[in-house]
């Protein structure tokens, strides 16, 4: 029987809450208990700030724990589209940030014994047409000459060693990415925070935020907070409380479904390299093997904000399909798990991290922030604490999604569009 759940929920040792009330006052309030948040509260923590996460449902409810697993090393644009659209010095530290972000999930780990099965793995870029692969070369130059110098290109031949696949016309492999549980490090690092003196509270949504900065109050279920300073770090669950970040986020779900755990021949027949694998259509899918050898397999089933089990059903369904087109093999492999998930698109998929509005933010990671969010949570705290001054994601023009006011209608019509494009590129 197939379960709605989040296998990385499922498969983790859930965070025990650090507090039932909300208590009345701290130097910061964090809003959202993902990454991002949970990454700023110890760091601000260990300068001795007293921090107060407030977490709508539980920690990891949202993207953190509803992603594929994936740690991906380098923008989700090309580099060349970045580098034309923010010149070269800032294309490249924007890059690097997602290297760093690699980086200081592997510290933290290493400094808080988190046991989440992180391993350098490397991510395929698959060309699924022979002119994406003219695409892939073009930004391969670029990428080798100016940010990643352990970047390389595989041909179709070298792809019999890494994927047992026939459907891809060649790779760009990036080394520097990586994989982990993330049930188990967005649990691991809630400890971490709390154990350093942030205090977690769970089931506590922020309904009514009011002041300017110095001294805002965030009213929830359970208690009113007296906080100097606020971090907002909803993402795709940010909600009516919040309408200035609201109108320049869009919600769009992610599906992914998980099989039965593989033997050992099922899994070397279908990923011989153990790498992340992400293929290049526009709706595309990406894939990896669990700890246990499950293949968890995403993609953008279906251009929907809502994730419930009828929806996602409904994508599981689609997945499945697209699935049995690159590995065939596993026809009759049964689907153990099907979930899905809200990412936060900004309208052109770069991330945003700064201040607005007297409020702090970091979010906006358009489906690729599971390397960089607890990076940016530790970047943003330490500007709050006055450790550190911008990052490259601060100060880009972020104007509102227009016409958009919270519930996007025109979700359809953008998965039309994009699914025409991949007939004809």
């Amino acid at each position: 029987m197939i379960r709605f759940t989040s296998y990385w929920h499922d498969s983790a040792e859930p965070f025990a809450a650090t507090g039932a009330e909300v208590p009345p006052q701290a130097d910061i309030a964090v809003i959202g208990g993902g990454f991002t948040g949970l990454g700023a509260a110890r760091r601000l923590a260990m300068t001795g700030r007293r921090v107060v996460v407030l977490e709508a449902r539980h920690v990891g409810f949202g993207a953190s724990g509803r992603n594929g697993g994936h740690l991906n090393n380098g923008l989700a644009h090309s580099y060349l589209a970045a580098r034309d659209a923010f010149g070269p010095d800032r294309a490249r530290a924007m890059w690097r940030a997602f290297d760093d972000g690699i980086d200081t999930i592997r510290r933290i780990i290493a400094e808080e014994g988190i046991d989440c099965d992180f391993r350098l793995a490397g991510k395929l870029k698959l060309a699924s047409k022979p002119a994406h692969m003219e695409s892939l070369a073009r930004n391969f130059e670029a990428i080798r000459a100016e940010v990643d110098p352990e970047t390389d290109l595989l041909s179709r031949a070298d792809l019999a060693g890494e994927i047992g696949s026939d459907i891809f016309h060649g790779a760009m492999l990036q080394r520097r990415s990586a994989m982990m549980h993330m049930g188990r490090f967005v649990a691991g690092l809630a400890n971490a925070a709390a154990r350093h003196g942030a205090s977690v509270i769970e089931e506590a949504p922020v309904t009514a935020l009011a002041g300017s900065e110095g001294d805002w109050r965030l009213t929830t279920p359970k208690g009113t907070l007296a906080a100097r300073q606020v971090l907002v770090a909803t993402g795709a669950y940010t909600g009516p409380v919040l309408p200035w970040f609201r109108r320049r986020l869009v919600p769009v779900g992610s599906f992914l479904i998980a099989t039965r755990p593989l033997t050992p021949v099922e899994a070397q027949s279908i990923m011989p390299g153990n790498r992340t694998c992400v293929n290049s259509m526009n709706v595309g899918n990406y894939w990896r093997l669990s700890p246990d050898n499950r293949l968890i397999f995403g993609g953008r089933a279906r251009f929907s904000a809502r994730s419930d089990q009828t929806s996602d059903s409904k994508a599981g369904a689609i997945l499945q399909q697209a699935m049995l087109r690159v590995f065939p093999q596993l026809a009759g492999v049964e689907i153990a798990h099907c979930w899905g998930g809200l990412v936060d698109m900004t309208a052109d998929r770069y991330p945003r991290a700064g201040q607005a509005q007297g409020l702090w933010y970091a979010m906006g990671y358009s489906g690729h922030g599971a390397q960089l969010a607890t990076h940016l949570g530790e970047t943003v705290a330490e500007q709050m604490a006055g450790l550190r001054q911008g990052n490259p994601f601060d100060h880009l023009p972020w104007g509102a999604v227009p016409g958009h006011t919270g519930s996007p209608w025109f979700l359809p019509l953008v998965g039309l569009y994009y699914r025409a494009l991949d007939l004809v590129k």
